[in-house]
């Protein structure tokens, strides 16, 4: 027998081809290795292979609960990133990073995830190409074409997955080139000028190899319009900065420009052996995420924690201070010299606006306005001499990678399999914290990181088929830095962070297999053992390459009536001296289990349960205020709130799951409905302590405890020939541990962030025969109740439950040459936010990502 794994080298930008439908697959699709199932009256057979266990297994023949797409339902869907796929798959939340993280993403699987896309911190959820391993949110929005399938696999898959796949593991996996001559164009237009190119060509250069080559383009204006606010309030007091004269409208954020390309080589020199390889290029040129002002102004107490619009924009409690000592310059001095304040002026629509913007100024969306300038032009000062400072309105990506795969079936019974990769990347993005022309936040980061990443297995079974096994090793080498301009008017710094270095390896053994005592019974037991290491080193410079120090303030030097390390008096970034050429280290290793067993109670009905474990790396501080030259805050005599040291590491999180599931398929396999129940046991959860016990602080430490239970279902089912419908439904309950979380200021009452309580999702699809072709009709809805996006769970950080929905409509001629589409995406204008960022408590605001409005576009598929 022949054990393919269905390692395909891809690129992190994988281009469109034709594939069969992920819920009616034929046996003319059907890999050669798996047995095609009994056939149903109209032919469907509904057999989806994944991979999970390191081997080809029906869908439903797997313990494990998986959410399995494949090519043409993501067509369908009109899905073109990893992000949106999460709308129908349960307890799971896929997010564009904000504009803080650049090009990234923010996911979630039941409940454990990441949002900090800071190389000292690691992704809760495993994400792979192709059996390649992508280890940081940074390049992890990937681009959905040329996929074969996606695997959705939910819960820790420590054992088969290993580190960092504590709350499940997203998997891609390409189309391979076959040599057929196959190709494949398309171009789309649509809203906000949207064009998308896509190509594919696949041939064969001899009886053993095949090459395919894929590129793409993706273009899109912004959505979201940057206006001067001095421009467009000519009455107020606000200066304008704007070159281009009386018009308000100076540029946009949102819109994107992506280019891809990639080519794939197969080679099969035997029947026994094949091997693939292939290069990739990524480059984005995009403008920064959207970014509105949803509340602004100076903190006022619990129950009204930010400016209200009752209060007149010059009221002496409205807006942030100006400064933060005797001398220091308005950070945004009006047009009769006075400072003006940040406060509910600048929030453009909203409960939460005081904004008189005319109409006969701006006519358009006031939702979908920002004031946002990315400049501070505050006065120069003793203190802070490094201004005027200008952040960068972009979105930047360049990357790379060289992937490649070997698979040798050494016997029938035996089959050795390899993959590696090389990747590289670089990604700049600027940052208007406030989102407002007052200067209180602005930013410039750069992330540039490489992976080098091996994985050998071998697959075998003996007894006439009564165990199969895996067993392998994994090594990774990363290594990643992180340099940025932090511009922080409220905190009363502007540095040079970094180059801050994170070289980390990841070492792994691993062993599993499947034993099946009886015909319809299979028992299934993995371990891995894991080592992991990584050291950061810190850097904080003034811009002009200086180091900081030394602080007057803490030495005594300071002139008498200084208002703290950072008034004028003080050298410029004191309360950052000593924190150069500084490291932290941390150093771990664990074993992760699983065990599974699941039983056919008839070809319609399958029944399993699992216990598994899995976690998620540790890792060293990021963001210290002190570092050793501040003393231990154990040290004998130490009193709280003098600076002590914070350049501490934090263990990793640990996660048992408890599982109960099914899959099933009755009425001639028109109905097929899967579902799970779930408890975890989380512990050593990782969270941001403000106090530890010195501040600020910003420290993340392992103080946290949960359990969390809940339930999936999902269902296909076709009633009649040529209608469709898909759907699903998931709860999730968090129950902290009060006593464990106290010290991050929790109650225990919260959730995590971006968990949903419930989601639910459904497709309805109609493909009517017209003649000479047919006619497709696809409707998805997807709902999720509300969720956090802070730890904390503060009002600001909720988004209200929302449905989403979408429709397309096409046609493709009877030999499939042609297809021609038209489709609506958000149908019902739903305004909501992406994310929202909860800054209350430092910049005394809070700020959203909104969602695109209702867009349309039109397509045109030409298959060669």
């Amino acid at each position: 027998m022949r054990f393919k794994t269905l390692g395909v080298v891809s690129s992190l930008a994988i281009v469109a081809g034709l594939a069969t439908p992920v819920f009616a697959q034929d046996n003319a699709a059907q890999p050669a290795a798996q047995p095609a199932a009994p056939e149903s009256e109209d032919g469907r057979t509904n057999v989806i292979t994944v991979t999970a266990q390191f081997r080809e297994q029906n869908l439903q023949d797997t313990p494990i609960a998986i959410t399995a797409v494949n090519s043409e339902m993501l067509d369908a869907r009109g899905q073109t990133n990893i992000a949106q796929v999460a709308a129908q798959a349960p307890n799971v939340s896929l997010t564009p990073q904000p504009q803080n993280g650049g090009t990234g993403l923010i996911a979630f699987i039941r409940g454990v995830g990441q949002t900090d896309f800071n190389y000292a911190l690691d992704p809760g959820v495993g994400l792979y190409v192709d059996d390649v391993y992508i280890p940081t949110l940074s390049s992890s929005l990937l681009e959905l074409m040329d996929v074969e399938r996606i695997e959705i696999l939910r819960g820790p898959q420590g054992t088969l997955a290993g580190k960092n796949s504590i709350g499940g593991a997203i998997k891609l996996f390409s189309e391979k080139p076959s040599g057929d001559g196959s190709g494949s164009l398309q171009v789309t237009y649509g809203s906000f000028n949207r064009i998308d190119v896509r190509g594919m060509a696949d041939f064969k250069v001899n009886d053993q190899v095949a090459v395919r080559a894929s590129g793409i383009f993706k273009g899109r204006d912004g959505y979201v319009d940057l206006l001067d606010y001095g421009v467009a309030h000519p009455n107020e007091n606000v200066p304008a900065n704007n070159a281009r004269g009386a018009y308000p409208v100076v540029g946009t954020q949102g819109g994107q420009a992506i280019g891809a390309g990639r080519i794939m080589l197969r080679w099969e020199p035997s029947s026994t052996v094949e091997v693939n390889l292939s290069a990739d290029y990524t480059r984005e040129r995009s403008e920064p995420q959207p970014t509105v002002l949803i509340a602004a102004g100076k903190p006022q107490n619990a129950s009204n924690p930010v400016f209200h619009p009752s209060l007149a924009p010059g009221d002496a409690n409205a807006g942030l201070a100006q400064g933060v000592g005797p001398g220091q310059p308005a950070w945004l001095p009006g047009k009769d010299g006075t400072a003006i304040p940040y406060d509910c002026r600048f929030v453009p629509a909203g409960q939460y606006s005081c904004d008189n913007l005319s109409s006969s100024v701006y006519s358009g969306n006031r939702r979908y306005i920002s004031y946002a300038n990315f400049l501070d032009g505050t006065a120069p000062t003793s203190q802070a001499p490094f201004k005027p400072y200008a952040a960068l309105q972009n979105q930047d990506f360049n990357g790379w990678g060289l992937m490649g795969n070997l698979s040798w079936d050494i016997t029938d019974e035996l089959e050795l399999y390899w993959v590696g990769s090389w990747r590289e990347y670089t990604t700049k993005f600027g940052q208007d914290q406030d989102a407002s022309p007052v200067p209180i936040a602005q930013l410039d980061n750069r992330l540039d990181h490489r992976a080098w990443s091996q994985e050998l297995r071998l697959n075998g079974e003996f007894g006439d088929g009564l165990v199969e096994y895996t067993v392998g090793g994994f090594y990774m080498d990363q290594e990643g830095s992180y340099t940025a301009r932090v511009d922080l008017n409220y905190a009363g710094i502007d540095f040079l962070h970094g180059p801050d270095t994170t070289p980390s390896t990841s070492k792994a053994l691993f062993a599993n297999a499947i034993v099946h005592p009886l015909e319809n019974w299979s028992i299934t037991g993995g371990v891995r053992r894991s080592w992991d290491e990584k050291t950061y080193t810190y850097f904080r410079r003034n811009p002009d390459g200086t180091v900081p120090g030394p602080c007057e303030f803490f030495t005594g030097a300071a002139p008498p009536g200084t208002a703290g390390p950072t008034g004028i008096g003080n050298s410029p970034n004191c309360l950052l001296t000593g924190i150069f050429d500084l490291a932290g280290e941390f150093k771990g290793s664990r074993w992760d289990w699983r065990i599974a067993t699941d039983y056919r109670f008839s070809d319609e009905f399958l029944a399993y349960a699992s216990i598994a474990t899995g976690y998620k790396g540790g890792g060293v501080n990021p963001r210290p205020f002190f570092g050793p030259s501040s003393g231990e805050c154990d040290a004998p005599g130490y009193v709280a709130p003098n600076p002590c040291n914070q350049i501490k590491p934090f263990n990793p999180e640990t996660l048992i799951t408890y599982e109960l599931g099914f899959k099933s398929d009755f009425f001639d396999r028109r109905v097929r409905l899967n579902g799970a129940v779930f408890y975890n046991d989380y512990q050593d959860i990782i969270l941001i302590l403000s106090a530890c016990p010195s501040s600020p602080c910003l420290r993340p430490t392992n103080v946290g405890e949960a359990t969390v239970k809940g339930f999936e279902l999902e269902t296909t089912i076709y009633p009649i020939d040529n209608l469709s419908i898909d759907g699903s439904v998931s709860y999730i309950n968090v129950n902290y541990d009060e006593a464990s979380v106290a010290a991050a200021g929790l109650t225990g009452d919260e959730t995590f962030p971006y968990t949903p309580d419930w989601t639910y999702s459904f497709g309805i699809q109609y493909d009517a025969d017209v003649g000479p072709g047919t006619t497709h009709f696809r409707f998805d809805g997807a709902y999720r109740s509300e969720v956090f996006t802070e730890t904390t769970n503060t009002s600001w950080s909720r988004m209200p439950g929302r449905f989403l929905g979408n429709a397309r409509i096409w046609y493709t001629t009877e030999d499939d040459d042609w297809e021609v589409g038209l489709e609506v995406q958000n149908l019902f204008n739903k305004y909501y936010f992406l994310s929202v960022s909860d800054i209350t408590k430092s910049l005394g605001s809070v700020t959203g990502v909104p969602g695109l409005p209702r867009t349309w576009a039109v397509s045109v598929k030409r298959n060669f």
